[in-house]
């Protein structure tokens, strides 16, 4: 039997497949951070992204298998967007935090987000590259007021440290984990046997009315 976040076992049963989505400018460590929390690694030498590509890892949040699978893309590609964005459950924002010009252009990623994808995925804006603190081109408060303002999750990460990668991944799925078995008991007592709705092993979109974040998750690796 699996437990909590493991690298994943291919025998296990898989209850649901979530699809998120990493947007950002390029060069601010999508890449690195999805490598940190797929397979655990970090390389300093590490290549440009052409095109997109994925990785997954199965988490187990409540007992059950969820198999993540994240897409990860050049951020200078524009071509992507539709076929990038559907049927895609969560979104990980990213700037550099040593970066002003990164994260000045969250809005215009946070635009085009919600413009190709479902209206009630979920969304983290993150700050990487927290342990490069004496370079810091963006003030924690500043992210974190725009993040309130957006009804975002945020949390400032270091890829290279490991810092808040594991949170941050953890937040999303385990709020797109909770909308969805919302849905499932809402869907059981509309049904007459009162059984919920299996959605076991079927890609999620999540419908209904937008989620309301809890403000409470925006954390930093610093403490404010």
């Amino acid at each position: 039997m699996a437990t909590g976040g493991g690298y994943g076992d291919a025998s296990q049963k898989i209850d649901y497949v979530f699809k998120v989505v990493l947007i950002g400018d390029s060069a601010v460590g999508k890449s690195q951070i999805l490598n940190r929390f797929a397979r655990n690694e970090f390389s300093i030498d590490s290549k440009a992204t052409i095109g997109v590509e994925f990785q997954t890892r199965t988490l187990v949040i409540q007992h059950k298998s969820v198999k993540a699978q994240i897409w990860d893309t050049a951020g200078q590609e524009r071509a992507v967007t539709s076929a990038y964005y559907r049927g895609a459950v969560g979104a990980m924002l990213v700037y550099d935090i040593t970066k002003r010009q990164s994260f000045d252009h969250i809005p215009r990623w946070l635009e085009e987000l919600r413009n190709h994808a479902d209206k009630n995925i979920v969304i983290i804006l993150i700050g990487n590259k927290c342990d490069l603190e004496n370079q810091r081109a963006v003030p924690t408060e500043d992210a974190k007021e725009f993040a309130q303002k957006e009804g975002l999750f945020f949390l400032e990460t270091s890829a290279l440290e490991s810092t808040n990668v594991e949170s941050a991944f953890l937040t999303v799925f385990t709020e797109i984990f909770n909308i969805v078995n919302k849905k499932n008991l809402t869907a059981g007592e509309n049904q007459s046997n009162g059984n919920p709705a299996s959605l076991a092993g079927k890609k999620i979109l999540v419908p209904g009315p937008a989620q309301v974040i809890p403000q409470k998750n925006n954390m930093c690796c610093t403490s404010s």
